[in-house]
């Protein structure tokens, strides 16, 4: 008897009237939403426009969506194609199969796009994103538990996955309980390369996508140990998993690239938005400088009449119209000098007569 397991949902939809609410659909809603929150505070952080990771997520997601789907399609072809099989299936994304190399794949080309319609590096949007990127496939993992998918192989631990019959491999199709692959990816993508994704970026100042692809190595030597342990049917190459194959691909490119880049670009980027230098270097209004304590910056007219200004008030000749003026004043002063020698002569002969 089993004393302790992980149990299964009984089923991975529930309806509201005729609409279909489903575990699968919901878990990669909420690592979106979780995604775009945590990679708008790291975008705001490194200097850029709050709305922007989101702007862009508009582009990223969908392009995410068709090329896990693709992926999944194209690297497991016999499930929808061939003999009594239903094409139709590939379209299906409801009931599971994502391939997370072709989401992050398609969906750095659509985040590309966003990013030059916006004039902004794509690394540096990568690197804001990554960790949240990690959170968002952590969350995503437990759609393969409302759909009893992707699970490893039998096991008698405590945390042991039971699977309903209608889900078991033909291999074992007596056998209940099973490793919860799905949990611990879950747990590797959250506590593992997104926690250390956030210490090495803030340790490290990583920039010009380093941190993404920090994120990409971390996930791939995870998902090499976790795909080994998994059941469902895989290609294989050289009696690894194609998967396996892949991560160990990968992983060598993300580390190339860390190395590489921090040769030839090393630090951050100092500007990521420039659309938010331009926000931020627009001059204050007058009111706003004021009720900072500032004054506001003097009228170049103003600064070239205040020196007049304050040597009229020194000296009035220096008034306008004051040159003007002096030939006028001159004459007068002229015309006035006879009649006032006439009044001398005459107030001089008349003193005599009175002294007389």
């Amino acid at each position: 008897m089993d004393l302790a397991y992980i149990p299964s949902p009984s089923r991975g939809v529930v309806y509201l009237g005729p609409i279909p609410l489903r575990g699968y659909a919901f878990c990669i809603i909420i690592g979106v939403f979780v995604a775009v929150w945590l990679g708008s505070r790291r975008w705001v952080a490194r200097g850029g426009v709050k709305t922007t990771v989101a702007d862009i997520a508009v582009w990223a997601v969908p392009f995410g969506l068709l090329g896990g789907r693709l992926y999944h399609v194209i690297t497991d072809y016999e499930l929808y194609f061939g003999k009594g099989k239903d094409w139709v299936g590939a379209f299906k994304v409801w009931d599971g199969g994502l391939g997370i190399w072709g989401a992050v794949a398609l969906g750095a080309l659509g985040a590309w796009i966003g990013c030059r319609r916006r004039g902004i590096p794509l690394p540096a949007y990568a690197d804001a994103v990554a960790p949240g990127i990690a959170i968002a496939q952590g969350i995503g993992r437990w759609g393969n538990w409302f759909n009893q998918e992707l699970y490893g192989g039998p096991t008698k631990l405590p945390w042991a996955l039971e699977i309903d019959p209608a889900h078991r491999p033909a291999a074992t199709p007596d056998i209940g309980l099973y490793h919860p692959t799905f949990l611990y990816e879950s747990l590797w993508d959250i506590l593992v390369v997104a926690l250390l994704v956030l210490w090495a970026d803030k340790r490290f100042k990583l920039g010009h996508g380093r941190a993404f692809a920090l994120y990409v190595a971390a996930y791939c030597v995870g998902r090499g140990w976790i795909e080994h342990m998994r059941v469902d049917y895989a290609h294989h190459i050289l009696g690894l998993r194609l998967n396996d194959w892949t991560a160990i691909i990968v992983f060598l490119a993300a580390v190339t690239y860390i190395v590489v880049s921090a040769r030839l670009r090393p630090g951050r980027e100092t500007v990521v938005e420039p659309a938010a230098e331009q926000t931020d270097a627009e001059p204050q209004s007058d009111a706003g400088a004021v009720a900072g304590g500032e004054r506001p910056a003097p009228d170049a007219a103003a600064e070239a009449a205040a020196p007049h200004d304050e040597a009229v008030a020194d000296d009035p000749a220096n008034a306008p119209g004051a040159e003007a003026a002096k030939p006028a004043a001159e004459k007068t002063a002229e015309a006035a000098k006879p009649a006032a020698a006439e009044k001398t002569a005459e107030a001089s002969d008349t003193e005599p007569s009175k002294k007389a």
